[in-house]
């Protein structure tokens, strides 16, 4: 495990795999850098490049200095960029691709190019609204501390399949998914709002927007959305894939934008 320190002082956790470019991989909610499958998804993209997997605030290993804020979330983008030597590809996943793109338009600079997998915002304002229900629900659950109650309403509430979830329930990993709870606040800080075309359009690196073949309809919209908006994007879908893609799958995709 290697440590670096955001602008606030907040301590984040991260590993480095490979020796190829500089890849930051900013995982989803419920996600952290030694689970099972990001773990996985890293070492493989490890392949061709060198990944940066990291803790995101509140999670695994790292800090959580409070109060929350999204840009308190780039500023740690920022610090791992910077431990990566000053520049790098950005990978984001689900909410880290809302994230991603926020980082992007905060600090273009830094990033060379920017790669989103299914950013989750919903695609219009019915699907918004049964999201800010859902987060008002896992607000009230968290404030009650009932950390696994608010996991698993959540997991139901983004579409998560019960027999998937309670795959989940019996992994040896499932305690420390629990304890990211809190966490989900800042994922539905992110995504509580519809994407941000007017400022998307400002984006000037080159940008890869990627849905998964089988992901839900509203999220190949979104995809849509972002990719007409962004001036320099490609949009690919990625084949036999859903919201959880092979990285064996991706990373030929990931080669030939990035590299």
């Amino acid at each position: 495990m290697r440590t670096t320190q955001s602008k606030d002082g907040t301590l984040l956790a991260y590993d480095v795999y490979g020796s190829g470019p500089a890849l930051l991989f900013i995982t989803g909610a419920t996600c952290f850098r030694s689970s099972e499958f990001v773990l996985h998804d890293a070492q493989v993209l490890a392949e061709s490049f060198s990944v940066y997997n990291y803790d995101r605030r509140g999670r695994g290993d790292s800090g959580n200095t409070l109060p929350y804020a999204i840009e308190r979330e780039i500023e740690d983008i920022e610090a791992m960029i910077d431990a990566a030597g000053g520049t790098a590809y950005l990978y984001g996943h689900s909410s880290g691709a809302i994230l991603a793109l926020y980082v992007a338009l905060r600090l273009g600079d830094k990033v060379k190019k920017l790669v989103l997998y299914d950013p989750s915002y919903a695609n219009n304002e019915e699907d918004l609204s049964a999201f800010q229900e859902l987060g008002q629900t896992i607000h009230e659950l968290l404030d009650q501390g009932q950390f696994e109650d608010a996991i698993g309403s959540f997991l139901q509430g983004i579409g998560i399949p019960e027999q998937a979830l309670i795959y989940m329930q019996l992994s040896p990993q499932w305690n420390k998914t629990v304890a990211l709870a809190p966490s989900l606040a800042y994922d539905i800080a992110l995504a509580s709002q519809l994407p941000p075309v007017e400022l998307a359009q400002q984006i000037s690196i080159p940008t890869l927007v990627i849905v998964g073949e089988e992901s839900p309809a509203a999220l190949h919209d979104v995809a849509g959305q972002l990719t007409r908006a962004i001036p320099n994007s490609r949009h690919i879908i990625l084949s036999g894939q859903d919201h959880m893609p092979k990285p064996e799958k991706l990373l030929p995709k990931l080669e030939n934008f990035l590299i």
